[in-house]
């Protein structure tokens, strides 16, 4: 795809984020098992289970999420109140690709930890979040550790970007816990979303190379900063505000055709 103005390319973005940033788009995105609950505390923590799943097939995420929330039924009453071993009991069994039912109990008894100390997933990671920092990816970093406590199966579930991974599920959560319009949830609202670093997936990669930000081949972290860079030339306080409605593109069966003409510019 041509150059196009910075102007240009702003109202384009505007003209999808209008169009596609409702909730009756979600579907089929992990994100709607959040949507099911009300419990702060309980979006936070299917949040977290749906994104760090998200990766396969969409129908096999989304039979899987779906699985684990019926082991789970009330997931902050059932890990708050249960023990690793009681956790992993009522996840026997429970695989999802390379993750399994054990490795879940882990991470959740890891949050359970973090909500009777701190009340909640967001208020930690507001502790983690320093003004210095440019972005979030030194609180990721933080969070990711005290989440997986050095565990190599959880690694996988909740990769480092001081790895320098793309981090595209971690960075998945943050935006829907930060950003607050109608899609995504916003209960981290002391957290500032102008930090935010853009989910990087080969679709969003594709996004940047065609728009000139990147010439990037593989997504890791620099392309992710770099993609996020270029959104914040546009929507400096908001930069992953279009993340949402560009993956519309590619992701549901009624939208084809090219980048541009999703766009409206061709």
């Amino acid at each position: 795809m041509s150059r196009i103005s910075p102007s240009l390319l702003k109202d384009a973005l505007e003209g999808i984020y209008h169009k596609w940033n409702h909730p009756q788009y979600i579907h089929p995105d992990p994100l709607e098992f959040v949507h099911r609950f009300s419990n702060p505390i309980d979006q936070e923590i299917v949040g977290l289970l749906a994104s760090c799943l998200a990766y396969g097939r969409v129908q096999q995420i989304l039979n899987s999420v779906e699985l684990l929330l019926e082991r789970l039924g009330e997931p902050a009453k059932t890990i708050t109140g249960s023990s690793r071993s009681d956790i992993e009991l009522r996840l026997s069994g429970f695989k999802h690709r390379f993750t399994s039912g054990k490795e879940i109990a882990s991470l959740l008894s890891n949050v359970a930890e973090i909500i009777e100390h701190f009340g909640s997933i967001g208020d930690f990671f507001y502790s983690l979040c320093k003004k210095s920092d440019d972005d979030l990816v030194p609180a990721l970093s933080r969070f990711v550790k005290r989440l997986t406590k050095g565990e190599d199966g959880l690694k996988f579930l909740l990769p480092d970007p001081e790895r320098g991974s793309a981090c595209k599920r971690p960075f998945l959560y943050l935006r829907w816990m930060v950003r607050d319009d109608g899609v995504d949830l916003g209960l981290w609202d002391k957290v500032e979303k102008s930090k935010l670093i853009i989910p990087l997936d080969t679709h969003m990669l594709r996004i940047g190379r065609e728009l000139g930000w990147v010439k990037n081949k593989q997504g890791n972290l620099q392309a992710a900063v770099k993609i996020t860079q270029g959104f914040k030339s546009i929507a400096p306080d908001d930069p992953v505000k279009y993340d949402f409605a560009l993956t519309r593109w590619g992701i549901r069966d009624d939208t084809s055709g090219t980048l541009a003409q999703f766009l409206g510019v061709e």
